[in-house]
């Protein structure tokens, strides 16, 4: 039930296979703001909060994979998945009900991905043939060459089974990289993805590709996160999530994208000091009283009521 992360990246740049010419960058933020309001995008929402990465330090990294408080709070797994040219990546999941967290050690993954501060988002459509919408509106967002590709995933037998299809804005990234994706049919057609069945004709949404093990515990989904990126990094994020549906309140500070059950919070940083900051989570059911549980550097206030807060150090 994992999928990958930035890795796609990599490959891209390994696979040859693009939809589109790598040629042209990506405007700046005003010309970004100016498409944004000459095409508004009214209607139904075509992308949601689907998982956020985040890379941390060693100590909370090992604290987060041997936390027997975690292994009861949620649907908890350590898992190794084999993606598109053989990349293979080890993450600490927390898998939620639409929503799920994939968590990394400095070092987990090759090159600046695996850095400390690293990190990345998937928003993800729910219809089949959505994310087709949302890649012809990016031009209008003022990305006239969005990078296409498809992530694949081995189930042990050496055999690629395709997984989602995606869409970046740019190549460029410094530590944070944001992709929407859609889901493909073959692999909810494979019995080892574990996935449910359709609940509507072009069903491939986040219910489907998530297991209902979360009844069994506390958390239910994410319905808040705060990531501290770069100017550039979220200068090239917005477009995408505009295009999606989403509403983007943007000011000198960063931004915050609304709609879809997920608030996400965007501070603009220095470099040296981006990360993924803050997770507010949704629960099953409220608590009576607030537990802390303090993991590596970071905190984990449960309750009291419907709701947790996971708090990372800052850089």
């Amino acid at each position: 039930m994992m999928m990958s992360r930035a890795l796609p990246r990599r490959i891209v740049l390994l696979a040859a296979v693009l939809a589109v010419a790598l040629a042209g960058t990506v405007v700046g933020a005003a010309g970004r703001a100016a498409a944004a309001a000459q095409h508004p995008w009214p209607g139904r929402q075509l992308l949601f909060f689907n998982h956020a990465y985040g890379v941390f330090d060693r100590v909370t990294a090992d604290a987060i994979e041997h936390s027997d408080y975690l292994r009861g709070f949620a649907n908890f797994q350590v898992r190794t998945t084999t993606g598109a040219g053989g990349e293979t990546w080890t993450g600490r999941y927390l898998l939620g009900h639409q929503t799920y967290l994939e968590l990394f050690g400095t070092g987990d993954v090759p090159g600046k991905d695996g850095e400390l501060g690293a990190a990345g988002m998937g928003v993800s459509s729910e219809h089949a043939g959505d994310l087709a919408t949302v890649t012809g509106r990016l031009p209008a967002e003022g990305v006239p060459d969005p990078v296409t590709f498809q992530q694949t995933r081995d189930f042990g037998d050496g055999v690629p089974v395709p997984w989602f299809d995606a869409v970046y804005t740019s190549e460029q990234y410094d530590t944070f990289g944001a992709w929407a994706m859609e889901y493909r049919p073959e692999y909810f057609a494979d019995p080892r993805s574990g996935t449910e069945p359709a609940r509507f004709p072009g069903d491939v949404g986040r219910d489907r590709y998530l297991s209902n093990d979360y009844r069994q515990h506390l958390m239910r989904d994410v319905s808040g996160i705060e990531l501290a990126v770069t100017r550039r990094d979220l200068d090239s994020t917005l477009p995408l999530l505009r295009a999606g549906g989403f509403v983007v309140r943007a000011d000198g500070t960063g931004a915050v994208a609304l709609r879809g059950g997920t608030t996400i919070q965007f501070d603009a940083v220095p470099v040296a000091h981006v990360g993924l900051r803050r997770i507010t989570m949704s629960l099953n059911h409220p608590t009576g009283r607030r537990d802390t549980e303090t993991i590596g550097h970071s905190s984990l206030a449960v309750g009291p009521g419907p709701r947790a807060v996971w708090t990372f150090a800052t850089n």
